[in-house]
Formats: C-alpha cells, structure tokens, sequence
C-alpha cells in the first residue's frame, strides 16, 4: 500500500520533469547501453535505489542501463570514474550524501559535486530515528537534551564512522540545542547499533527502516525523526523540530542521480525525463518506500541546488565540531 508522500510522488513527478524536458532534441540517443556507476556495495541501500529506479529507466530509454558497483574510498573511486568519463550521458553515477560530504572530510578527493557534475534529478530521503536503549531513563529528546546540558559530555552516541549521516544527525542536533555530547564511531553501523542495544552508548541516529525493527521488538525507544516532515516509515515518531523546538531541523540520507558538467542538455533533459517516469510508478515507489524513503522526486535543477545547499551546511556544521579534511 502506498504512503501519502509516495502518492503525492506519482501525482506530481512526471508532469514536472515532463515539462523540464520539452524541447530536448536529442535524436538517435541513446544508442547504447548505459552505464549506472554505484560507488558503494552492491546490496547497500545506495545500490538497490539505483538498480530500482535504473531498471525503470532502462525501459524509457530503451537501452540497457547496467549498475556497476566500484567501491573504496568512501565512494571517491566511483565518483572519479563519473567525472573522469565522457560527458556524453552514456555514464552516470548513483549519488547520496558523500556526494557532498566526501570532499570536506578528505583532501585528496580532486573532484567538485557542484564543479564538476550535473544533476539528472533527486528521488527522496531516508531520515534516521534518534534512538535509545529500551532501558534508557529518557523517555522524550527533550529530556536527553537537559541531560546533556546538565553535565556536558555525558550522553554519548554512536555512529558508523565520520561524516556518516548518524555522525552528522548528532552533531547538528548538538549544535542546534546548544550542548556538548560525545561521539562514538565505529566501522559500521551493525557494530554502532550493538553497542546501543547493549546501553554501552546513549543514542543513535540510525536508520528508520532498521529503527522501527527494533523499536517494534522492544528493544529501542524511538525519541524522535531526522526528516523535516514526520516519516511515512515511522508516522507515530515526532520530529526532532516537533520533539525538541529545533526549528529547522533536517537530516537524512538523500539519493539521486548525476552526471558529468558537461554532458549536454538534451541529453540531460531525455536522462531526467526517464528518471522522472521510472520514480512515478507505483512499484517504484512501493519499493523504495520499504527500503524507509519518503519519496520526493526533484528535478535536475532543483537536485543541483539541493546538492549546493547541502555541500555549504555540512561544511558549516563540520567547521563547528573542529573536523578538518584528512
């Protein structure tokens, strides 16, 4: 059955990007397959959105679009290859949030997610859950907040590594409420959530999907959601705006797709087109919305503002908790 948020995708994704690519005088393309680079594992979640919506687009496009998986780096390797390749649209890269991340945490990436690429369109987010132990004494994230700002340092919490999103939802929360709490990273977030359902660490931003498994078993309280709006996966979990005052509040992982800058824009208006169509449908969006996203289509320029914006805050928030690029 479809959420509210995937309906509304359906109702308004294909009339918007259809218009973008009125106009697009790309005859003859694609003649050939076409290569969808996936710089993360195959069977993560940045995979399965790509090889969901590209098996969608295949059929627009009525060419073969074959994911490939070329991992290390923190998606770097990938995304080089991407921005390496020639702009002719017969390449693309499956993006999330280290598409903007990446580059302030390590200083030999050479590449600009701004400079150097440009949007097909965006999909949606996956927020994470502010979670804690089933036996932790804070029942709202309100209390944790007065907790932390009680005695500083106190609360701490865990993540899978810097400049994940469960790093960054901590940290901007940190921020946001004006208190001190200490970060816990480990390799992964498998290893991350062991430690919280041991109560060995306070809280985690996790992910909701993952998130509402546990909360349903008992085994974690759910304090809040990361999204600016509540979260189809979660509905009953305020968000942290609602749940603390924070205003503004928004973190989650976001997905999408880009190509080289210089890729032309007919052939950029007929790639948006196909992915605009592929989001719409219903099976597409049911799928997606399992994997615990709110569906949200954006065009391509609207995609590219979204990626600038979220490059300029990260860099904000990241300067404020003294993490430099390595």
């Amino acid at each position: 059955m479809l959420t509210a948020l995937g309906a509304a995708a359906l109702a308004g994704a294909a009339p918007a990007w259809g218009q973008a690519a009125a106009g697009a005088d790309a005859a003859g393309w694609p003649e050939r397959p076409i290569r969808l680079i996936v710089p993360f594992s195959a069977g993560g979640v940045v995979d399965l959105v790509a090889r969901t919506t590209g098996e969608k687009m295949a059929a627009s496009l009525k060419q073969p679009v074959i994911v490939e998986n070329k991992t290390g780096a923190g998606g770097s390797i990938g995304t080089d290859i991407v921005g390496k390749s020639a702009p002719d649209g017969y390449t693309v890269l499956a993006v999330s949030p280290s598409h903007a991340v990446g580059p302030l945490l390590n200083q030999s990436i050479s590449w600009n997610a701004e400079r150097d690429f440009r949007a097909i369109g965006g999909f949606g987010m996956i927020p994470n859950a502010i979670v804690v132990p089933a036996s932790s004494p804070y029942k709202t994230l309100r209390e944790l907040i007065e907790a932390a700002r009680r005695q500083p340092d106190s609360i701490t919490y865990a993540s899978a590594g810097i400049g994940t999103s469960n790093h960054l939802s901590a940290e901007l929360l940190a921020q946001m409420a004006g208190v001190r709490i200490t970060h816990v990273p480990y390799k992964g977030q498998p290893e991350a959530l062991s430690d919280v359902l041991g109560a060995r660490v306070s809280m985690m931003a996790l992910t909701v999907a993952i998130a509402q498994q546990q909360v349903k078993s008992g085994k974690l309280r759910a304090l809040a959601v990361t999204s600016a709006k509540r979260s189809a996966t979660m509905p009953e979990v305020p968000t942290v705006a609602e749940a603390a005052g924070l205003a503004g509040y928004e973190v989650g992982a976001w997905f999408g797709m880009v190509v080289p800058a210089k890729t032309p824009d007919a052939v950029v208006r007929k790639l948006s087109d196909a992915a605009a169509r592929a989001v719409a449908q219903p099976e597409t969006v049911a799928r997606l919305t399992e994997l615990g996203m709110d569906v949200a289509p954006q065009s391509a320029a609207a995609f590219d503002r979204y990626v600038g914006a979220e490059t300029r805050k990260w860099a904000r928030v990241l300067k404020a908790a003294g993490v430099n690029p390595q």
